[in-house]
């Protein structure tokens, strides 16, 4: 694994320099320290900056927004702006007198379209776009093309020689996509994760919503770190957490403003009569899960099944990454019926549906597609593909050349 001390270029650069070119306000939005105030530094080094988590000037501009913004140059960068949510309005009244492209070039660690009162403030006059943690093509310095080859129908049937199985696949799951954890050893990766949800939790929940008691949040985010890859269950999370539903649901929001969990929802048709419409549960970064569930390296083989659910949270959140820089039209889902059949991951772009299925074995058999089978049944001729993803080596068909079999290394391979 390449070395993430240095700067990694992030292709989603690409996508930031072509909003500013023709919108008003960008916004650049993801967990904290995944790089975002470094990214908007590199990119435009001679823009002015201003970093709002600083609390002089967030309390200047909270006290007067406009009068702080009048102040300003009429090019600018604002850092954390989650820290003053008044800016936002005070922003639009700029832009609607001065609607020159590449005014305001915004950072933020929380989703300001799930803030409630500010999703409308801008609407027309801001794209967001949203930096993940680092994925591993990143890491390894690679394009980050896996996810375009395969909507173009790129992967072709490739025979390679099989090796032996390493416990590589499991230290990326435990290193997940925080630069900062990326660059330390295991055990100091597991401090900086704990240090960085304690600092989350008393600091920056306050940025996003009223909550009683930030402990129980904690309690409820460790409790969701176990579940990742599953269906949410708020009724059974309720019970067993003692809070109630109206909590939970609440307390989930705020997780999700925060970015630290991600709802992925049902895929349906109208025609489709039999499916399950639960939303299912990832955590973005893999190795804050890990610590959350204190799994380490040891315990691979005795809990296969809480890393297999940490590796389709991990294959999940690369594909949502990629698409951030070669479609940001794609739309991700699950697919499960009341069969219980079920495909880990569809994505749709416009009518189209693809669906990939996640396995850490090293081997895949036709039983291995009875999900995308079904998913294709629903879809019927809308349906453009399948793979299904595995710890070996070669690229295989299945079910006479139907689907594919995909090494997971081509996530990071292309």
């Amino acid at each position: 694994m390449s070395d993430t001390s240095t700067l990694l270029p992030r292709p989603l650069r690409r996508a930031i320099e072509a909003a500013l070119a023709d919108t008003p306000v960008v916004a650049i939005l993801g967990p904290r320290q995944v790089g975002k105030s470094t990214l908007v530094r590199e990119l435009a080094p001679d823009r002015p900056f201003y970093d709002l988590d600083v609390a002089a000037l967030g309390g200047t501009a909270a006290a007067d927004p406009a009068g702080f913004l009048e102040g300003l140059p009429s090019v600018v960068t604002l850092d954390e702006v989650q820290r003053v949510p008044e800016l936002l309005r005070a922003i639009k009244v700029s832009v609607d007198r001065d609607r020159r492209p590449g005014r305001f070039l915004l950072t933020g660690s929380a989703n300001l379209l799930l803030l409630p009162h500010l999703s409308d403030s801008l609407a027309g006059r801001m794209e967001v776009i949203h930096l993940h943690p680092l994925t591993e093509a990143e890491k390894e310095r690679a394009p980050g093309r896996f996810l375009e080859t395969f909507l173009a129908g790129g992967l072709k049937p490739e025979i390679r020689p099989e090796t032996a199985a390493s416990m590589a696949l499991v230290r990326r799951i435990l290193a997940g996509g925080f630069p900062e954890a990326c660059a330390r050893t295991a055990t100091r990766a597991r401090v900086w994760h704990q240090q960085y949800l304690r600092a989350i939790l008393e600091r920056d929940v306050r940025d996003v919503a009223k909550v009683r008691d930030v402990h129980e949040l904690g309690r409820l985010l460790k409790t969701l770190a176990n579940q990742s890859a599953s269906l949410l269950n708020v009724s059974n999370i309720s019970r067993d957490l003692g809070l109630a539903r109206p909590t939970v649901h609440h307390y989930i929001e705020v997780l999700e403003r925060l970015f630290l969990i991600r709802l992925l929802p049902a895929w349906h048709r109208s025609a489709a009569k039999r499916l399950v419409k639960a939303p299912k549960l990832h955590l973005p970064d893999t190795g804050l899960a890990a610590t959350l569930m204190d799994l380490n390296e040891e315990d691979w083989n005795a809990k296969r099944g809480a890393f297999g659910g940490l590796l389709e949270s991990m294959v999940f959140q690369q594909l949502v990454a990629q698409a951030g820089w070669s479609d940001p039209a794609l739309r991700f889902w699950h697919f499960r019926d009341k069969d219980q059949e079920e495909v880990d991951c569809v994505i749709t772009r416009g009518s189209r549906v693809w669906g990939i299925e996640v396995k850490a074995s090293q081997s895949v058999s036709a039983s291995d597609t009875k999900g995308l089978r079904r998913l294709a049944q629903q879809a019927g001729d809308e349906f453009a593909g399948g793979i299904v993803f595995y710890s070996g080596n070669s690229v295989l068909p299945l079910c006479d050349g139907a689907f594919l079999a995909v090494p997971l290394a081509k996530l990071w391979e292309l």
